[in-house]
C-alpha cells in the first residue's frame, strides 16, 4: 500500500511534524525521532526485539498534543549502531541519554513494549528517582528460573550461536518474508506493510533486516531479578496488556500480580494481541495518555 492509500487517520499521523536526532552512548550512535513541544512532559517510547522506532509511528502522533514524545532505535536495531557486547544496563542508559539529547524536561516517563519492557524496567531500576514513571506494555515479570520470562529468554539465548540474517536479492522478496514475532492476526495490514518497508536496509548483494542477529547472544541482563527491580522502583509503574496475547503465560501474569500485591494498575485492551499498537493504536495511545496524565498532572480538590 502506498502512502497515498493509507486511511486518513494514519496519513494525518505521518504528516505531524517530527524532528530526527542522534546521540552517542558508550561509543555507539543512537538514532531517535521526537514529536511535540519540548515544554510538555516527556515520554520515551522503547520498541521490542528486532524492531525499531517506527513501531511507535502510529502512537507518538496521538500523544504529542500534550506530551513531548521520543521514539528511538536501541543499539543493534534500526538506524542505531551495533555493539560487540550488549547489556540491559547500557540499554537503560540509552533511554535517559536520548531523553537528555532530545531536550526533555525533568522526569520523563518511559513506555516499553515487549523486550522494550525489560529496557524500561531497567531504566526505572537505575534512574527511577529521575523518571516520572514506567509503563510496561504486554510485558510480565516471571518467577526466577522460569523459561517464559524475557530476562530468562535472554540468558538462555546468550549460550546459543546466532545465525546471520538472510540477504534477499531484491526488496520485494524481502518484504514478502516480513512476519510479526510472535505471529498474530492484524486488523490493520497497512500498518504491517509500513513497518516492513522500514525494517530493511540495503547491503552488498541485496536487502536484509535492520537488526543485529547477534544481540541476544551477546546480551548481559545482570543478576538482579525482574521482580526485585519492580518491587524497588522509585517511580510509579503501570501495565498495559493485550487481552489476547500469546506472549506471556498465565503463571507469569499471576506472578506479576503477586509481586506487586495487586496494587499496580493493569489495563487490558480488548481485541488485541501482543503487538497491540497494530490492533488498537488509538486505544493504546489513550491508555498511555490516561495513565501519564494521572502521574504528571497533580490532582487538585475543591476546598
Amino acid at each position: 500500500m502506498s502512502e497515498t492509500e493509507y486511511p486518513q487517520w494514519f496519513a494525518n499521523a505521518l504528516e505531524i511534524p517530527c524532528e530526527a536526532g542522534k546521540t552517542n552512548v558508550e561509543d555507539c550512535t543512537i538514532n531517535f525521532m521526537s514529536w511535540g513541544d519540548r515544554g510538555n512532559p516527556g515520554i520515551v517510547l522503547v520498541h521490542g526485539s528486532n524492531a525499531h522506532l517506527e513501531w511507535w509511528r502510529m502512537i507518538a502522533p496521538l500523544l504529542c498534543d500534550q506530551f513531548h514524545v521520543v521514539s528511538f532505535d536501541l543499539s543493534g536495531s534500526g538506524g542505531s549502531g551495533w555493539r560487540d557486547q550488549y547489556s540491559s544496563q547500557v540499554f537503560g542508559q540509552e533511554v535517559v541519554s536520548v531523553a537528555r539529547a532530545a531536550g526533555m524536561r525533568d522526569r520523563p516517563c518511559v513506555v516499553g513494549h515487549s523486550f522494550g519492557g525489560l529496557v524500561a524496567l531497567e531504566a526505572g531500576h537505575r534512574y527511577g528517582a529521575n523518571l516520572g514513571g514506567v509503563i510496561l506494555a504486554d510485558y510480565t515479570v516471571s518467577r526466577p528460573g522460569k523459561p517464559d520470562g524475557m530476562a530468562e529468554y535472554a540468558r538462555n539465548a546468550a549460550s546459543t550461536p546466532f545465525r546471520p540474517t538472510r540477504i534477499y536479492e531484491d526488496k520485494a522478496s524481502a518484504l514478502a518474508r516480513f512476519r510479526l514475532l510472535p505471529e498474530q492476526p492484524c486488523k490493520h495490514p497497512y500498518l504491517v506493510s509500513y513497518l516492513a518497508e522500514h525494517s530493511l536496509r540495503e547491503v552488498e548483494g541485496g536487502w536484509t533486516w535492520k537488526f543485529d542477529p547477534g544481540m541476544y547472544s551477546n546480551l548481559d541482563v545482570g543478576d538482579v531479578t525482574e521482580a526485585e527491580k519492580l518491587q524497588n522502583l522509585e517511580c510509579p509503574v503501570a501495565f498495559i496488556m493485550a487481552e489476547e496475547s500469546q506472549d506471556y503465560s498465565a503463571e507469569a501474569a499471576a506472578y506479576t500480580e503477586e509481586v506487586t500485591h495487586g496494587l499496580i494498575p493493569h489495563i487490558r485492551i480488548p481485541q488485541t494481541h501482543h503487538h497491540l499498537m497494530l490492533d488498537e493504536p488509538v486505544a493504546m495511545a489513550m491508555a498511555i495518555k490516561g495513565i501519564l496524565l494521572n502521574w504528571v498532572v497533580p490532582w487538585s480538590t475543591a476546598s
